[in-house]
């Protein structure tokens, strides 16, 4: 493509050179640049790429992008930026031919619910014979095809290049989870969402490299509201006026407790052999009653989400009744069937807020018994390992304490670590180090009416151990080997 093709809709400033000269690809990563390339000198939390222009332009590169004053080379072409990140954005969705533009896309923001939303928002479409691609935590989904991303939002290039594909493939939607980072670091700049959605906040993420404070937080999450088109909000959000103020979009709402657009009542949590569920009622944009077999009063709000959208992309009733009664997504509250006397759930819950939330949850089914299997990430803050273990002592669970990504630590002594905050309400625990080992445990000590919940890999398939040694490692595989044993 050429280079003034690239440059229509970004601002810059033309230092040298010439822009009327054909691009091979765009990088931002020296290591990847070839001959013709063009670089983005991305100024990031460790490395600055405007210390490596020299050597990308050895390698090939003709273009450079810049946001700092550098040294000019004769012979190649500079192009000056207020913010390279934001130009790489823009560069890659002109590279990619703009996909947002070429398919309808859905962006989720908030502290929880993003994922599982997603995976509903996917399934109805899909149940409905529509094609989709997914991005986010888990990964991506395009055309049924799983890729591995980096981050939960891809910087801006990789991001482009996944929605391209998915217009190769004929995708007509496009769901994706929006981070507080993605939006603060421009990965999404250039992209037209055509519905923008607030599920809930709540302090995370908050620290030197991240955001320096809730507000930052919440005013980077704002963000998309300015870029989409319809804005979707949680209405019983204890931020939700302070998310609508000013936001450039046309907003609908959803609620349980609230007179909204979409609103939920008459919830009934569900229990089945071995499965746990709610069934509810709405009002509003849509009519009628729905099921889901993913438990709690968090289920509702996602649903709401999805039914939405859904019903607003002109979806028939049912199949949104159809699909979130099927819909299963992978280490969000999900249940592995293993016994109609009790139930075993996979959930990626990995501190004390989370832990709560689905102890809270689960305890409203009034289990005989819930048993936790869990540890603590090593080279992590120890106040978490505390805060984990005193939640769940406090919530009146047993804890079996095992490894979970202990990069080198010593899992006894992260275990110790936890005991100290079990301690704290009397908790009863046991120490396994092995984590299939400890799953094991607690298929066998399980009787009728308990509750076993697997806390802190979620969708991981994997465990990290000395020196970022990554060995595999599935909870699914445990559960479901032991099962056919």
């Amino acid at each position: 493509m050429k280079l003034k093709q690239l440059l229509s809709e970004l601002d810059y400033q033309f230092i040298q050179g010439s822009i009327d000269q054909k691009i091979s690809q765009i990088d931002y990563d020296s290591r990847t640049v070839k001959e013709d390339s063009l670089f983005v000198c991305i100024v990031g939390a460790q490395v600055d790429g405007h210390c490596f222009i020299d050597d990308v332009i050895q390698k090939g590169a003709k273009v450079i992008v810049v946001e700092k004053e550098v040294e000019y080379k004769e012979g190649i072409t500079y192009i000056q930026v207020t913010d390279s990140r934001y130009a790489l954005a823009l560069l890659s969705c002109a590279f990619f031919n703009h996909p947002s533009r070429q398919m309808t896309v859905i962006g989720l923001t908030g502290t929880k619910g993003k994922t599982t939303t997603s995976y509903m928002v996917q399934s109805i479409l899909e149940k409905a014979h529509k094609k989709v691609g997914i991005i986010g935590t888990i990964g991506s989904i395009i055309n049924g095809e799983f890729r591995e991303t980096k981050n939960t939002t891809p910087e801006s290039f990789e991001l482009q290049k996944l929605m391209s594909e998915m217009v190769e493939c004929g995708c007509e939607y496009c769901v994706m989870e929006v981070s507080s980072q993605g939006l603060m670091l421009n990965r999404v700049a250039g992209i037209d969402f055509d519905y923008g959605v607030f599920t809930n906040l709540s302090p995370d993420h908050i620290g030197p490299n991240e955001h320096t404070s809730f507000e930052h937080y919440m005013a980077c999450k704002k963000k998309l509201f300015h870029m989409c088109k319809v804005g979707i909000f949680n209405r019983d959000d204890r931020h939700y006026m302070d998310m609508v103020d000013g936001v450039t979009c046309q907003i609908q709402t959803y609620s349980i407790c609230n007179k909204s657009d979409l609103q939920a009542s008459q919830i009934e949590l569900s229990q089945g052999q071995g499965t746990l569920g709610v069934t509810f009622q709405t009002q509003g944009l849509l009519n009628g009653t729905f099921e889901t077999d993913i438990p709690g009063q968090f289920s509702v709000y996602n649903s709401l989400v999805a039914m939405m959208i859904c019903k607003l992309l002109n979806i028939q009733t049912a199949y949104i009744q159809t699909a979130l009664k099927q819909v299963r997504v992978k280490g969000r509250v999900e249940i592995v069937p293993y016994s109609d006397d009790f139930t075993v759930l996979i959930d990626y819950a990995h501190n004390a807020f989370s832990f709560e939330s689905i102890l809270e949850t689960i305890s409203q089914y009034h289990p005989q018994r819930i048993i936790c299997v869990y540890g603590a990430g090593g080279k992590r803050a120890k106040s978490r390992r505390y805060e984990v273990g005193q939640v769940v002592a406090k919530m009146k669970a047993m804890s079996i304490l095992t490894a979970d990504n202990p990069r080198g630590e010593s899992v006894l002594d992260i275990c110790q670590d936890i005991v100290e905050g079990i301690k704290k309400y009397n908790g009863e625990y046991v120490i396994i180090e092995d984590r299939k080992e400890a799953i094991q445990y607690a298929l066998d000590l399980a009787k009728k009416n308990d509750v076993i919940l697997c806390l802190g890999k979620g969708h991981e398939d994997y465990m990290i151990y000395n020196d970022n040694q990554v060995v595999h490692f599935s909870e699914r595989e445990v559960i479901e080997e032991y099962k056919n044993k």
